[in-house]
C-alpha cells in the first residue's frame, strides 16, 4: 500500500512523545507512505485559518497523488477541510476527539471513510446519516508496561498526561484546577507529561504558587513506564471532547501498567472507565472536583486497582489497531478498483 498520511497540527517539538504521531509512526511502519503536516502557520507570515490548510502544498500533493493508494488524514473534530475536495485519491478522515455536534453530513459522506475511536461518536455519526464510519481503537505497546506496586500512604501521587499546546488549553486541559487543588491538600503529587511547549509558562506558574515540593514537570523524552511506577493513577481532563484523544495514550499506558486512571466526563473514554470500574469519573473540570475524585480513590484504591487487573490487554494493542486500520484501507482500495466509492 501506497498511504500518505496528513497532520493538521503544526509539528511537534517532540513527536514521540505525542499521541497521533506516534499512531501514524505505527502505521507507516507497518504499511509504509510518508506524512505531511497540512498547517502552514509554522512559515507563514500571517496566521492562516483552517479553511486554508494544505493549499500551499497542493502542487506537492498532486504529484504525490500519481502512485498514491489514499490519503489518511488526523483531526479532532469534524471541520470540513476544502483542501480534501481538490484530493484525487480516495481519502479517510481519522477523528481522534468525540463527536458531540452533527458535522456536515455531505461533506464527511463523500470520503472514502470516517473513523472513530469510541462507539458514542460512532452511533452519533450513523443518526446522522454518515454511513461510511468505522470504530478503530488506538492502540499502545502494552509490552513496554509492567504493573508495579505502590501502597497507599499518607501522599497521593498522579501522573499528569495531555499537556496544554496554547496558553487557553492551561483553563481547558485542567492544569489550573490540579494545580489549585494542590495547593489546597498538600498530600497530593503530580508529575505532568510535557511536550516542549509553553514550558517555561508552567515552571513560572508552579514557583507562583509555591508547588515545586508538590509538582514534577518532565520536558523531556522519559520511560512512561518508571514513571508509573512511582506514582498511584494517572489523570486527564478536559472541559469539551474534542482537545484531546477519546483515548488517552497516558490513561492506555496508565492501565497497562496496572494503575486506575482518573478522567473527566467530557472524554469518551468515560464510559469505558465507568463500565469497567478502572478509575473515577469528574464531572466537573474545577479544583472541588478533582479533590472529590482523589478522595474516592483513597477511598476505593484496593478495589479500583482490582479491576485494571482484569481488563484485556488487547483491547488496546497495536496489533489491534493496525489490523482494524487495514480492514479499514483493503475496504476502501478494493471499492476504488471496482470504480466505488
Amino acid at each position: 500500500m501506497n498511504i500518505l498520511y496528513h497532520l493538521t497540527i503544526l509539528p511537534p517539538k517532540m513527536p514521540e512523545c505525542e499521541a497521533i504521531s506516534q499512531e501514524i509512526h505505527t502505521l507507516r511502519r507497518h504499511f509504509g507512505g510518508e506524512l505531511i503536516y497540512l498547517n502552514p502557520n509554522l512559515h507563514s507570515p500571517i496566521y492562516l485559518p483552517r479553511v486554508l490548510f494544505g493549499f500551499h502544498r497542493l502542487r506537492h500533493l498532486r504529484a504525490l497523488e500519481t502512485n498514491l493508494h489514499l490519503h489518511h488524514l488526523y483531526n479532532p473534530d469534524p471541520f470540513p477541510f476544502p483542501i480534501l475536495r481538490a484530493l484525487h485519491r480516495p481519502v479517510i478522515y481519522s477523528l481522534t476527539g468525540g463527536v458531540k455536534q452533527q458535522p456536515k453530513a455531505s461533506f464527511f459522506s463523500s470520503l472514502a471513510a470516517v473513523t472513530v475511536t469510541d462507539e458514542g461518536s460512532l452511533e452519533r455519526l450513523k443518526a446522522w446519516g454518515i454511513n461510511n464510519a468505522f470504530l478503530v481503537r488506538p492502540g499502545i505497546d502494552t509490552g513496554r508496561f509492567t504493573h508495579s506496586l505502590l501502597p497507599l500512604q499518607s501522599e497521593i501521587k498522579l501522573m499528569v498526561g495531555s499537556a496544554p499546546w496554547t496558553k487557553e488549553q492551561f483553563r481547558t486541559k485542567g492544569v489550573e484546577a490540579l494545580l489549585l487543588a494542590a495547593q489546597q491538600a498538600p498530600h497530593l503529587r503530580l508529575i505532568f507529561l510535557w511536550r516542549g511547549i509553553l514550558a517555561d509558562e508552567m515552571e513560572y506558574r508552579v514557583h507562583q504558587m509555591n508547588l515545586e515540593k508538590q509538582v514534577t514537570v518532565l520536558n523531556e523524552k522519559v520511560d512512561v513506564n518508571q514513571v508509573l511506577a512511582k506514582v498511584h493513577a494517572s489523570i486527564t481532563l478536559a472541559a469539551t471532547p474534542t482537545i484531546v484523544k477519546s483515548y488517552p495514550h497516558s490513561l492506555l499506558e496508565s492501565l497497562a501498567a496496572g494503575k486506575p486512571v482518573l478522567i473527566s466526563r467530557a472524554i469518551p473514554m468515560a464510559d469505558y472507565v465507568e463500565q469497567t470500574g478502572c478509575g473515577v469519573i469528574i464531572d466537573e473540570v474545577n479544583p472541588a472536583s478533582i479533590l472529590a475524585a482523589v478522595q474516592t480513590l483513597a477511598a476505593r484504591y484496593e478495589e479500583l486497582r482490582k479491576s485494571v487487573q482484569y481488563l484485556n490487554p488487547q483491547d488496546f494493542s497495536l496489533q489491534t489497531l493496525v489490523a482494524s486500520f487495514q480492514k479499514v484501507y483493503q475496504r476502501i482500495i478494493d471499492q476504488d478498483s471496482r470504480g466505488g466509492k
